[in-house]
């Protein structure tokens, strides 16, 4: 069972981000920073499942192309385990068919990581209130 959310979590969702880029988790970490709590970090699938499961975040912010398992899947399978966290997808696929896909898979939000200084927080906002964003 997930912890109850505190008055904190309200104003500032609690975010994990996944990404197999250091340097791009630090760009995301940095571009949320004023807004949201960053609860964790994983650098692939495996490790989102079990960050996810173990952090319990509002949102997650989730590469599509990861090594062992992609963000498609993962989001797949957070909604079979019956997470509720919203999944925002930061990919660099700006093609339709990944967006029809991360839209199937779960995903609330889409953001192209050269968008990602200016829409990330947005997308967090608004994917933690029940909202779609870019998707």
């Amino acid at each position: 069972m997930a912890p109850s959310r505190t008055v904190e979590s309200a104003v500032r969702p609690r975010v994990l981000l996944v990404d197999d880029n250091a340097a791009m988790l630090t760009r995301a970490a940095a571009a949320l920073q004023a807004t949201c709590t960053i609860v964790g970090t994983a650098m692939n699938g495996r490790g989102a499942l079990e960050a996810a499961h173990t952090l319990h975040p509002d949102v997650i912010v989730l590469d599509i192309s990861m090594p062992d398992m992609n963000g498609l899947e993962v989001a797949a399978r957070l909604r079979g385990s019956g997470s509720t966290a919203a999944v925002v997808f930061l990919t660099v696929h700006e093609e339709d068919e990944f967006l029809d896909v991360a839209r199937a898979a779960g995903g609330l939000g889409y953001v192209i990581k050269p968008r990602l200084t200016t829409d990330l927080a947005v997308a967090v906002r608004e994917t933690s209130a029940g909202r779609r964003y870019g998707i």
